[in-house]
């Protein structure tokens, strides 16, 4: 083969592609140059010369997991006691003045670090963050989560979430987490020119994201669609997550939550939901015509008792379908592995036992969540073109004694189990289930000392 490349992980038990034709390459190899794949074969296909090795004897390799939802700065307070029991609006009640008081720069960055570190050790090689406590104290909240993932080379969509609407207009949050519209709209055109880059194999997206129907106007809404369109990026916020947010919909708009998506010039296919709980077999039809992306929070969903979405039901709509970790305060694990089976068994759950696989939950993980950031092709399959992003899963140990004939089935089923190597556009970011960071303690101990600002003893 004429063809040298950067990295070649090979021989590995199975290389799970999830490419179109969904390949399943026993003794398999994936050959990445420039951060980019640039060969995929079996055991009998010709593979290049490489500068560098990883031996998959024993694993299964997939493409790296995309978290599609997910909010970093919470795990400042996790596990916390004043909102373990308590379903979403009381939860957020709890927690929105301690947040607003103490969020700034510096616990945002390590607070991104130490949640982006955490996914990774999951398999997890993009991630998602809606952003959207942003008070006008706090500083360049945006900009220091930038900086952690490149630091610790974590592919990164962040969001410029956005809050309007407080407790004196009608909403949820307090007077100091919000900000006005019109300033809110300028910072979102600023952001996404610092630091977006629509190019292939891009490092950093930025999305729109105002945060919910209870904590912005209509109008913001509305207006952000049209920013999103002129500026040709996508919009992300939460929708249909549970009753209470059915029920302040129809209270304040006189519509449930996807009519009032659609109302506002939300139901297109730049768009992606978080949670999607409570759609019904009609919504879940519109959204899936519309394109609509829906990311999966299993954990939170459980957590909060919102319910479990109907994700089997809005993947056959045609919705691309992905898995969101959601905050840490809520859902208190960032483990796309754990979503991922979580996924599987509510599926089973809700939908019948034929009705989902760990192949169908692999694919929600991978190119589900690629299609929620509008990089199909791109992110989420291990393809000629596609980014040299991996997941290296051992599959060895008493845990996995039996799993003979479908290591896919058996990476989700026979758990707990995280990422032997997690590899993000040819660079490792995880080896031998470790962090390659040498700021891992650093970053734990500075978490530490900034958590307890959030959660005085």
């Amino acid at each position: 083969m004429n063809m040298s490349a950067d990295l070649l992980i090979h021989d590995a038990d199975m290389v799970a592609t999830v490419d179109d034709q969904r390949r399943e390459l026993r003794g398999g190899w994936v050959a990445i140059r420039d951060g980019l794949v640039v060969g995929v074969g079996n055991s009998t296909d010709p593979r290049p010369d490489a500068s560098r090795l990883i031996d998959a004897r024993g694993c299964l390799v997939t493409p790296g997991l995309v978290n599609t939802h997910h909010h970093l700065y919470q795990n400042l307070t996790r596990a916390y006691a004043p909102m373990t029991s308590k379903p979403l609006f009381g939860w957020l009640l709890s927690l929105y003045e301690t947040w607003t008081d103490n969020i700034d720069e510096e616990a945002e960055n390590v607070a991104a670090w130490v949640g982006l570190a955490e996914l990774a050790l999951s398999g997890c090689t993009t991630s998602s963050d809606h952003h959207y406590l942003q008070p006008e104290r706090a500083g360049d909240l945006l900009g220091a989560e930038i900086e952690a993932a490149a630091d610790l080379g974590m592919r990164f969509h962040p969001t410029y979430g956005s809050m309007s609407l407080s407790v004196k207009d009608g909403g949820l949050p307090p007077d100091g987490a919000v900000r006005d519209e019109d300033d809110i709209l300028a910072e979102s055109e600023r952001y996404v020119a610092l630091h977006h880059d629509p190019s292939h194999g891009s490092m950093v997206q930025i999305a729109l994201a105002p945060c919910s129907p209870f904590s912005v106007t209509p109008d913001l809404m509305r207006r952000s669609a049209e920013l999103a369109e002129k500026l040709d990026v996508r919009l992300h916020t939460h929708l249909a997550e549970n009753a209470e947010d059915d029920a302040f919909s129809l209270s304040q708009f006189g519509l449930r939550p996807v009519d009032y998506y659609e109302s506002v010039g939300w139901l297109t296919d730049r768009t992606w939901g978080a949670h999607v709980v409570m759609p019904n077999p009609e919504e879940v039809l519109r959204l899936g015509a519309a394109g609509v992306g829906v990311a999966h929070c299993p954990s939170s969903n459980m957590i909060l008792s919102s319910g479990i979405s109907p994700v089997v039901d809005l993947v056959a709509a045609g919705c691309p379908v992905g898995l969101g970790c959601d905050g840490s305060s809520s859902a208190d694990a960032a483990s796309l592995w754990q979503e991922a089976r979580l996924s599987m068994l509510q599926g089973k759950l809700k939908s019948g036992a034929d009705k989902m696989s760990a192949r169908l939950a692999l694919e929600i993980a991978t190119r589900g969540g690629a299609g929620c950031l509008g990089r199909e092709g791109e992110l989420g399959e291990l393809s000629v073109g596609s980014v040299g992003d991996v997941a290296v899963w051992k599959l060895d140990g008493p845990i996995f004694a039996g799993v003979l004939d479908d290591p896919i089935e058996g990476w989700l089923r026979c758990g707990p189990t995280a990422a032997w190597h997690t590899i993000v556009g040819g660079k490792t970011v995880v080896e031998k289930g470790l962090i390659v960071s040498p700021r891992l303690d650093e970053m734990l101990t500075l978490h530490r000392q900034v958590a307890r600002r959030f959660q005085p003893a």
